[in-house]
């Protein structure tokens, strides 16, 4: 028989309260409350640094029945504030397991909260919108309620937080091409996940992933065939060294492909706008549909953000002509950009989608396209 958990408490800016139990690390952790639909993938999701300053509430009730293990980190730390799950497996159950869950959250600090109807919070995050939130444990469990939203009110906000600089790499590094090298790749990496060099490089890409402040120069020193810009964590109003980098690389024509936070870096760079959604995109069930072809697709996503385009008819930007080339099918929300006159596009979700789906990885064949058409 396992030790009865001690209290914990989930509180939410707006006043509502949660009890459940501590799970994970003891202690207290503030961040955006928001929620993942995702039934498996929970680790990538972990170690996804777009979700550094966020407390992730899992939809599914079930968590942890796979355990950890060391393949499938998305990179090398958890990016989380804070963990809430409604189930938390006792065991771990998988031939790849190296250890439990929560002994991994407990080791690297990370402050959960289980036993809590997860479900119930989803659907208060639907109808109230993001927000600020609290998981407090241990004696800080037991602390007034009045002190404790007192905490999360005070905590910093994620409109206007500017977050690349905490996620990015500190020194450049290669991921090399696997078989014959066809291009060569330098990647921005606004919180890159590990996944993505390795499909890049999967067909035959060279990947020099380099920090989120690189300049032209030094991103032109590598010699790329084209430039990617990775998916990160933030509000990309504040992203404007990235957003420099795009309009030089887009004025020499060098092929641009950009993912979440790239596709909305591509869509200021073009002179949109972006702006903070209700209560965002966020796991592996997603159905995006390309307005090309109709074709339907369920995607990965993790975003708080979109990007302000027209639908329809292709409008003007400094660069020529572009279009909006993917909308959610969810709520039309804008999920993919493509100028008309210069080789680049973007969309809003994973095409590397690690834990799935795989509906999108073709994406990085026609980023390979564009670069052996510019060649």
């Amino acid at each position: 028989m396992t030790a009865r958990r001690k209290p914990a408490v989930f509180v939410l800016e707006d006043g509502r309260v949660w009890h459940g139990e501590e799970y994970g690390a003891v202690g207290h952790a503030f961040g955006e409350a928001v929620f993942s639909t995702g039934m498996s993938g929970y680790q990538e999701t972990l170690t996804d640094p777009s979700y550094h300053r966020q407390v992730v509430v899992m939809t599914t009730p079930h968590i942890g029945n796979t355990g950890i293990n060391g393949e499938d980190d998305e990179s090398s730390r958890i990016w989380v504030s804070g963990y809430a799950v409604r189930d938390p497996s006792r065991i771990a159950s998988n031939w790849r397991a190296t250890g439990g869950l929560e002994d991994q959250l407990a080791a690297q600090g990370i402050v959960g909260i289980c036993g809590i109807d997860t479900r119930a919070v989803t659907r208060h995050l639907r109808e109230r919108g993001a927000m600020r939130v609290g998981v407090f444990s241990g004696d800080d469990a037991l602390r007034p309620v009045a002190e404790l939203l007192a905490l999360v009110q005070a905590s910093p906000a994620m409109a206007g937080a500017d977050l690349t600089a905490d996620v990015t790499t500190a020194v450049p590094y290669v991921v090399e091409a696997l078989g014959e090298r066809r291009f060569t790749v330098a990647a921005i990496d606004l919180g890159i996940k590990s996944m993505t060099p390795r499909r890049m490089a999967e067909r035959g890409m060279r990947v020099h992933v380099l920090p989120a402040g690189s300049t032209a120069d030094e991103v032109r020193a590598v010699a790329p065939d084209g430039v990617f810009f990775s998916n990160g964590p933030g509000d990309p109003a504040t992203a404007d060294r990235a957003v420099a980098l795009m309009s030089g690389l887009l004025a020499d024509r060098i092929p641009v492909f950009g993912i979440c936070f790239g596709n909305q870096v591509l869509g200021r760079a073009l002179g949109l706008g972006t702006y903070k959604l209700r209560y965002g995109h966020r796991g592996i069930n997603q159905p995006v549909q390309d307005l090309a072809t109709g074709r339907v697709a369920v995607t990965a996503h993790n975003h708080g953000f979109a990007v302000d385009a027209p639908r329809g008819a292709p409008f003007g930007t400094p660069f020529g002509t572009a279009l909006v080339s993917h909308v959610c099918l969810n709520d039309d929300v804008v999920e993919g950009l493509r100028c008309l006159d210069v080789p680049a596009f973007s969309v809003q979700y994973h095409p590397e989608a690690a834990a799935g789906p795989h509906d999108a990885a073709y994406l990085f064949d026609e980023f390979a396209a564009m670069m052996a058409g510019a060649a």
